[in-house]
């Protein structure tokens, strides 16, 4: 293997654990504050609903009530939380420490990469005895947010070259808006022929 392939490989690597931990962290944060903040909304609109007749409308009742169901499925994952936690830091070190190899082979010069790629390997190994399949509704939305907007990530998109459109939006994110953006015009040129 030659070094610009093994560096590639590195940051591919790097993406897929990066991104992991991300998601791993994700799940963590709408676990623990996700039903905080539906029970303070919900508590909010039920007091501005006495004064406010919009908010005690059936349809704001069915929303609060969709919201509440929100909750108590999120709820589900709460005895598991700290596995999350725990999953996005392993695999947050697993990151750095693949930045780490990333660097040392970057600027190496030597021919023989066995070492290089027997670490690699190892902390794939790692990457996958650390992380948990289940991630909640979501997660992978606030996850790309979490890995492309927050995280230190310019030493794998020197390999991966990321575009806005097709890494960094989640293509799911762009298909529900694009059906809400879709109703909301369908559903107000049916009130304006109507």
């Amino acid at each position: 293997m030659n070094k610009e392939a093994l560096l590639k490989q590195i940051a591919e690597t790097g993406y897929n654990v990066g991104f992991g931990a991300k998601k791993h962290f994700a799940t963590y944060d709408i676990i623990e504050k996700a039903p905080g903040l539906i029970g303070f909304l919900s508590m909010a609109v039920g007091i501005f609903a006495l004064i406010i007749d919009v908010l005690a409308s059936k349809h704001m009742s069915a929303i609060m009530i969709v919201l509440g169901i929100a909750a108590l499925y999120i709820s589900c994952y709460n005895g598991s939380k700290n596995s999350y936690d725990l999953a996005g830091k392993e695999l947050t070190r697993i990151f750095n420490d693949l930045h780490t190899l990333y660097d040392t082979v970057k600027a190496s010069t030597k021919g023989d990469w066995s070492v290089e790629l027997g670490e690699l390997k190892k902390y794939q190994s790692a990457s996958f005895a650390a992380c948990i399949s289940k991630q909640i509704l979501i997660s992978n939305w606030y996850a790309h947010y979490k890995f492309f907007w927050e995280m230190q990530i310019g030493w794998v998109g020197e390999q991966k070259q990321f575009g806005f459109f097709r890494d960094k939006v989640p293509l799911s994110l762009m298909i529900w808006a694009s059906v809400l953006l879709v109703s909301l015009i369908g559903g107000g040129l049916y009130l304006w022929l109507k």
